[in-house]
């Protein structure tokens, strides 16, 4: 597996709109904030985009700002994704605002040199927190005698942002929505293996035969790869771009995936999707069509194993060929991700292939820190996102929504239980990744629509206090 799992790949899916088509109508701008918030000395700055959209403000009243606490990409791939907030602003006469995180999108502090290792520093979920509720306050700045009530929605690590805010900035945000936020998803707070665990739970849903197949497949490709014969006969069957010819590509192919397997399960929507790939309804449904069968061994096994692996790849037919050598679309950079990963995200993964369906592989701080000094020069620091927000001691923690969908492989990571009176927990038992976000759609389990009427009930009480 790759040392560097990547939460970013849950960020929204997009059905039936690409890239680049105008779903939801918003004004560009931009605003000067501190490259660091935390130093006394230095008055840098940079632009920092946000959407806004005030067709339904009331800004002679309360009414409140809908705030989305962007996390690790452009963020008009957000506000084209996130209808709930959307659909729900009319009636509460609502501000939208979408703020883009530092360092990605157009929100560059250091222009194209951004990702440079020596101007990465500022990139952090402290820094971004601070861009927020600077933003706020300039928004209100000319409403002074009105409260304008802030509620703030994220998905991810935008639904982790949402929960800090609120936890961190009290006097600034009133509530927050944290849908499928990992907050736990750390060191000394959830075992390593859950993530997979619950990854393989998804895919066993679909067929008990379809994880074990996938589990047993490693040694497949493994035994398979070891004679150029071998390579040669997966290089045509799995029509792959670059042939498999060293062990490293054997590794590459391996990591590609098991992230194919985590987009599938967070992306198992009950309609078709596109965005991470063009999918259709229940993609670990129709990815286990194809390892349903109890007598799959060897090449028979992986022939029927790429039968899957091309529901994600090519379920369009347009595909040439397999590129292992990335399971996103080039629209998601993660190599910033990484960095925050390397830094203060420092998510423990491991997998023991006996509860799981991958091969055995251990958590090893030590290894995972050289390679982030070797990419980045950058030490990881495990505890320091459990020092800043709480970890689990969050009960004094209020007017937060943690939500999880038990489909989703980061619901391990995620609070599955009430921590105070009203930080609480709703769970749905057959959503994926934060699908109470996005917009709604008549094939919708009931948990979902449940939820999402919940949500508008608790605003409500949010904003009148």
């Amino acid at each position: 597996m790759s040392p560097f799992i990547n939460i970013f790949i849950g960020i929204f899916v997009v059905v039936n709109v690409e890239y680049g088509d105008s779903l939801y109508v918003f004004k560009t701008k931009y605003f000067d904030t501190k490259l660091d918030h935390f130093n006394f000395v230095s008055n840098a700055t940079f632009k920092l985009r946000y959407l806004i959209n005030d067709t339904y403000w009331s800004p002679k009243s309360d009414s409140p700002i809908f705030f989305y606490t962007g996390n690790e990409g452009d963020i008009t791939l957000f506000a084209q994704n996130t209808g709930f907030i959307w659909e729900i602003a009319p009636d509460f006469k609502a501000l939208i605002v979408f703020a883009e995180h530092r360092y990605y999108g157009e929100s560059l502090p250091f222009g194209n040199k951004s990702r440079d290792p020596e101007h990465l520093g500022y990139l952090s979920s402290s820094q971004a927190l601070m861009d927020y509720v600077e933003l706020i306050a300039e928004l209100k700045q000319t409403n002074h005698d009105r409260k304008h009530p802030v509620i703030v929605f994220g998905g991810s690590y935008g639904g982790m942002l949402a929960a800090w805010m609120r936890m961190k900035y009290p006097a600034t945000v009133a509530g927050a929505i944290a849908a499928s936020a990992p907050i736990w998803q750390f060191t000394d707070m959830t075992p390593c293996d859950v993530y997979n665990r619950v990854l393989t739970s998804a895919f066993s849903m679909a067929s008990r035969r379809c994880s074990s197949n996938i589990r047993r497949s490693w040694a497949a490709i493994n035994n398979v790869t070891k004679t150029d014969g071998g390579k040669t006969w997966l290089n045509n069957t799995w029509k792959l771009c670059k042939p498999v010819t060293t062990a490293e590509n054997v590794t590459a192919l391996k990591d590609y995936l098991s992230d194919l397997y985590s987009n599938l399960a967070m992306v198992n929507y009950p309609y078709p999707s596109t965005f991470l790939a063009d999918l259709p309804a229940y993609p670990v449904k129709a990815f286990c069509e194809h390892l349903r069968y109890e007598d799959l061994d060897g090449e028979k096994l992986l022939t029927a194993l790429f039968g899957g692996v091309s529901v994600y790849f090519n379920y369009t037919g347009k595909a040439k060929c397999l590129d292992y050598s990335g399971a996103y679309q080039q629209s998601l950079d993660d190599s910033l991700w990484q960095y925050q990963a390397c830094t203060e995200m420092v998510m423990p993964m491991c997998a023991n292939g006996k509860y799981d369906m991958f091969e055995p592989s251990e958590w090893n701080l030590t290894e995972f820190s050289e390679k982030c000094y070797k990419t980045y020069k950058a030490t990881p620091q495990p505890w320091l996102v459990k020092n800043l927000y709480g970890g689990k001691h969050i009960s004094t923690a209020s007017n937060i929504i943690f939500s999880n969908g038990l489909l989703d492989p980061w619901s391990g990571g995620g609070v599955l239980r009430n921590v105070s009176a009203t930080a609480q927990a709703i769970i749905m038992p057959e959503s994926a990744h934060h699908l109470d976000l996005r917009s709604k759609n008549p094939a919708d389990p009931i948990s979902v629509t449940t939820a999402r009427k919940f949500y508008i009930y608790i605003i409500h009480g949010w904003i009148s206090h």
